[in-house]
């Protein structure tokens, strides 16, 4: 390896990454106790940014990835921003919602889709050139980023899905998971 990342620290940071790709769609989606909700949902954010390090040294193994650094560091702000919004959105669930809290739920929804589509982008343009990435990953996160941003912008700050759009979230998930596959499969070349 080209630079001071151990094998086995790129699959710690892989690993939280497949987590985080794990524990958004169960803790969304999935009829759980609002306990192991919290929990899913509250540790999403640091292992965003924990697998969004670990995209960024996959990146950076064969040349340094500026666009990868600035992928990682917009995306671990966007996982502090969705934290904030589900603890701001399961306390005021829990207490009775008034129009103070779900405003405050909404803005901070729109703010880590910003931050997490900013990543989106950058990441995508660093996997373009990348050998095991290429331009299939690095179009489909563009087109997913802009399309992220579109719908969130045009319908604010009415989430798109209730405002009879779509949400573009899933979309944006699924493109980190193959991502995931994809430098998981990478690392699992690379020499010991």
């Amino acid at each position: 390896m080209s630079n001071s990342t151990s094998r086995s620290e790129l699959w710690l940071l892989l690993v939280a990454g497949f987590t985080a790709c794990l524990a958004y769609p169960l803790g969304v989606f999935a009829p759980l106790p609002i306990a192991v909700r919290t929990l899913l949902l509250t540790f999403f954010g640091p292992l965003l940014g924990l697998g969004s390090f670990g995209l960024f040294r996959v990146l950076s193994l064969k040349r340094n990835s500026v666009c990868g650094g600035l992928g990682a560091a917009s995306n671990a702000i966007a996982g502090a921003l969705f934290t904030a919004m589900m603890l701001v959105q399961l306390a005021a669930g829990y207490r009775g919602e008034d129009a103070y809290a779900q405003a405050a739920w909404l803005g901070l929804d729109v703010a880590w889709d910003i931050y997490i589509g900013v990543g989106t982008l950058l990441f995508a343009a660093a996997a373009y050139s990348h050998e095991w990435f290429g331009k299939i990953i690095g179009i489909s996160g563009v087109t997913i980023a802009v399309l992220l941003w579109f719908l969130n912008l045009w319908t604010f700050p009415t989430p798109p899905a209730n405002a009879g759009l779509f949400d573009a979230g899933p979309l944006v998930g699924s493109w980190y998971l193959v991502v995931t596959i994809a430098a998981s499969r990478g690392v699992r070349r690379l020499a010991a």
